[in-house]
């Protein structure tokens, strides 16, 4: 067995085109019914402002699949502490021998789910889409953009986040960082003004984003509603939306932005991202068109990125393992 820390992880992961290729292919091996993927045991510590989160999926033929602890505290950075942490084991398919330990403290968590945004978008969004709105400005809003970059020719961002001093920093990081336009905004509604995709990373309980705030053609990928007492979405964004798209069907209409939504109301029934990715659906059809989809994490994405993380970290020099 193999102990992997957070350092070895992350000099041997990043938000690059294999990465995302592997995500890619594990939403595919989804979408063609080839995967093994039981429901999300999810635990709610209200007193801590706190959750934690076990997924796991197994890919059919793959020699090993993945179990994922993660963990949201959301009142950490005001202790200075990282609101997300968490690990990940590694199985063999064959014997059940644990294979790995990846002490990644949520970085792998954090790269798949900013990867499962730029599928979303690649699958999604106008292909000349250049301005994104992004709602939130955490560590994933700054990696929902790093990886947008990947598949999206990304020049402008607008910010809005509850504090807007952060979302003033944030934009002066982000412009500085990859050198782009980024400006803050004190309400939603105008940061979506000119959007062309739209991505909310907050751990929100009540909805940020409305109808009346979306522009013909926009795409809009929503990451926060991961559990049962969060939402980012007004309920008329889906109804309005002429493609609505999710990670998983029973996930998001227990724990996403479909939950208490009634299917009939809209205007198609949802796909998952799987079937758009394997070519079996098709999600947007016209440029003005108004998509959405909702990603609440899944975990085939955990043992897709776990591989893959494995895979590097045998073959790099820089990787630290403990016998």
């Amino acid at each position: 067995m193999q102990l992997y820390h957070r350092s070895a992880i992350a000099n041997a992961v990043s938000l690059d085109h294999a990465a995302l290729e592997a995500v890619e292919e594990g939403f595919a091996a989804l979408g063609r019914g080839n995967v093994i993927q039981p429901p999300i045991l999810s635990l709610e510590i209200a007193a801590s402002n706190g959750e934690v989160d076990i997924k796991t999926a197994c890919i059919k033929g793959a020699a090993s699949f993945a179990i994922k602890i993660s963990s949201g505290f959301f009142d950490n950075p005001a202790k200075g502490l990282p609101s997300g942490n968490g690990l990940m084991l590694v199985l063999s398919t064959e014997t059940g021998e644990v294979e790995a330990i990846l002490a990644d403290e949520g970085y792998l968590t954090e790269i798949r789910t900013a990867l499962a945004g730029a599928i979303a978008s690649r699958c999604l969004a106008r292909s000349d889409s250049h301005r994104v709105t992004l709602i939130g400005a955490g560590r994933q809003a700054e990696l929902q953009l790093e990886a947008l970059r990947l598949v999206r020719p990304i020049d402008q961002v607008a910010i809005w986040a509850r504090a807007y001093d952060k979302a003033q920093h944030f934009a002066h990081h982000l412009s500085k960082r990859f050198g782009i336009q980024a400006k803050a905004h004190e309400d939603i509604a105008t940061a979506c003004v000119d959007a062309d995709v739209i991505v909310t990373a907050t751990p929100s309980r009540q909805p940020l984003l409305y109808r009346d705030f979306l522009p013909r053609g926009v795409h809009v990928t929503a990451m926060g509603s991961d559990s049962s007492f969060k939402k980012e979405l007004d309920a008329d964004v889906l109804h309005h939306a002429d493609c609505v798209v999710i990670d998983s069907l029973s996930q998001s209409t227990s724990s996403g932005e479909l939950r208490g939504i009634t299917q009939p109301r809209l205007q198609h029934p949802p796909i998952e991202l799987g079937s758009i990715v394997n070519g079996s659906e098709t999600g947007r059809h016209a440029a003005a068109d108004i998509t959405v989809c909702d990603l609440t994490g899944t975990g085939v994405q955990d043992t897709a990125i776990a591989l893959f993380a494995l895979k590097r970290l045998s073959h790099s020099p820089l990787d630290s393992p403990v016998l």
